[in-house]
């Protein structure tokens, strides 16, 4: 049944990519906070620290965005997909990038402490920094809700659902 739609699981045909607003609104982020990572960590620990924070601030956003393109695509599946792939693809990327650790760690560019813990660092504050404005939310990733608008036929003070 894998690659055919299982319509009784599938999402709906008009909801929007969360996933993919997710990955694009958590990239923004990471590119907004990179320079500064990559500062920090030059003037820590000279070029090699600058080059293992780009570098770790990279395979973060990828990390993201292969997550994001992977759960898309489940979504759209079924649901029972989705949950293998939540579970399975965070194992597989978590063995991607420990993969590509093992290939750099030895190049002359690599300083690996601030490799590690720029890749924890962002990986984890990129995720609380999301987390914050899809709760404060609940609806779209990075957006405020508007304010509800009181209905002609409403009574004052009681807003239409």
């Amino acid at each position: 049944m894998i690659g055919q739609v299982d319509a009784t699981l599938a999402a709906p045909p008009g909801v929007p990519p969360v996933e993919r607003e997710l990955v694009f609104d958590i990239a923004k982020r990471g590119l907004m906070v990179a320079p500064a990572i990559i500062v920090i960590a030059g003037v820590a620990r000279g070029g090699a620290g600058a080059a293992s924070a780009a570098f770790a601030v990279a395979i973060v956003i990828f990390n993201l965005a292969l997550s994001g393109a992977a759960l898309s695509w489940a979504a759209r599946t079924s649901l029972n997909l989705l949950m293998a792939v939540a579970l399975g693809g965070f194992l597989l990327r978590m063995g991607l990038v420990t993969g590509v650790i093992m290939l750099v760690r030895h190049e002359s560019w690599v300083d690996l402490p601030v490799l590690a813990f720029t890749l924890l660092l962002t990986q984890l504050g990129l995720l609380f920094w999301e987390t914050k404005y899809v709760s404060a939310t609940l609806a779209y990733p990075g957006l405020k809700p508007a304010p509800p608008t009181a209905s002609p036929t409403a009574p004052a003070g009681k807003e239409q659902p």
